[in-house]
């Protein structure tokens, strides 16, 4: 599945207020629920990895994965992003504050690698890194997740 598949427009905030790391998450799995996408419990096994293995989610300076195993409440392959009003810090002392949270929820091992090669794409540019930083909505928080493009 690629990136347009697997966030569909509902999947996309901005502006969420967060009060700390595990509320952030949390915005991410009401994303998630509001689609159709997860079931709840799938926000408690995100934050339950995070805690598990530590602040390794956050991949770069200001941006987190959070994530869960398929099993935990998966009902469809999807990607939910969420820009924070306010920065959080995960305890990653490298790249916190966290400002932008992308969060996987995967329904096999194979599925959404389609997905992470794009969203990869995306991210690893810092141009569109600038671009996300200013987005004041979730149309243009997408359009330049969507304008990136698609790799073979």
């Amino acid at each position: 599945m690629n990136l347009k598949e697997l966030l569909r427009p509902p999947l996309a905030a901005v502006n969420v207020e967060a009060k700390d790391w595990q509320d952030a998450i949390r915005a991410c799995g009401k994303l998630f629920i509001a689609d159709g996408a997860t079931e709840e419990r799938f926000s408690d096994a995100m934050i339950r990895v995070a805690k598990e293995f530590g602040p390794y989610i956050v991949v770069a300076p200001g941006i987190a994965l959070p994530h869960a195993r398929p099993e935990d409440g998966v009902i469809k392959a999807s990607m939910a992003v969420v820009k924070l009003k306010t920065p959080v810090n995960f305890g990653n002392k490298d790249n916190d504050p966290v400002w932008l949270l992308v969060a996987l929820a995967a329904i096999d091992h194979q599925g959404h690698i389609q997905g992470l090669a794009d969203l990869a794409s995306v991210l690893g540019d810092s141009a569109n890194v600038e671009k996300l930083k200013k987005c004041q909505t979730a149309a243009e928080l997408l359009d330049v997740f969507y304008s990136a493009p698609p790799r073979d």
